[in-house]
């Protein structure tokens, strides 16, 4: 069973039934004993950073996700803003993330002509492989929103790059951790795929 975290940020909706959809059993909860029970986890997010540290903090889920994701080492994918909390922090708070992929999250440098938030369809590319972007389509698209970029340390760290005024990290691992700058679940077939995989794992 795959838990979606609920902590008050995120398209918690539209994940579940995009994971239903695809025939992956799924449920949303913000239960500690739930997601202590969960197989694999799902970290939504849209909105700022440190609004999303705070929450999760709040609601006693940091302690829970850190068991979780470093002690029982579960499957956990951060989506969005779920995956740059997955990284040591942002130039938009001042908040640590959980820091279990070395990397940053980064504004979009001010260039003429690129608009920020990026939004809107996109290539991806593969830096490497990884079981989350098995049998992918080459030049896969997937639908991005966001106006910070994550950028991995260790090259080892990127399994997909993209391009939007410069290059950076679209999708990134470390282990058991698993990072999409995208959203999969509104970006179709090329997001099913992604969450088949995660569910396979």
């Amino acid at each position: 069973m795959i838990t979606i975290v609920d902590y008050g940020m995120g398209n918690l909706g539209s994940v579940l039934n995009m994971l239903n959809k695809i025939g992956v059993k799924a449920t949303i909860s913000s239960s500690h004993d739930e997601i202590l029970n969960a197989g694999k986890l799902i970290l939504p997010g849209v909105g700022a950073f440190d609004a999303a540290m705070t929450r999760i903090q709040d609601a006693g889920l940091g302690v829970i996700l850190e068991k979780r994701a470093m002690g029982d080492r579960i499957p956990i994918l951060g989506i969005c803003l779920g995956m740059q909390i997955l990284t040591r922090g942002s130039e938009e708070g001042k908040l640590p993330g959980f820091g279990w992929i070395p990397a940053q999250a980064k504004r979009f440098p001010v260039q003429p002509d690129l608009k920020v938030p990026h939004m809107g369809w996109n290539i991806v590319y593969p830096s490497n492989a990884s079981r989350l972007t098995e049998n992918c389509e080459k030049e896969a698209r997937f639908y991005f929103v966001h106006s910070y970029a994550v950028f991995v340390d260790k090259a080892e760290n990127s399994i997909l790059k993209t391009e939007y005024g410069i290059e950076f990290d679209s999708a990134i691992q470390c282990d058991n951790i698993y990072g999409v700058q995208f959203h999969p679940e509104k970006s179709h077939r090329f997001g099913m795929q992604v969450l088949k995989n995660f569910a396979s794992l």
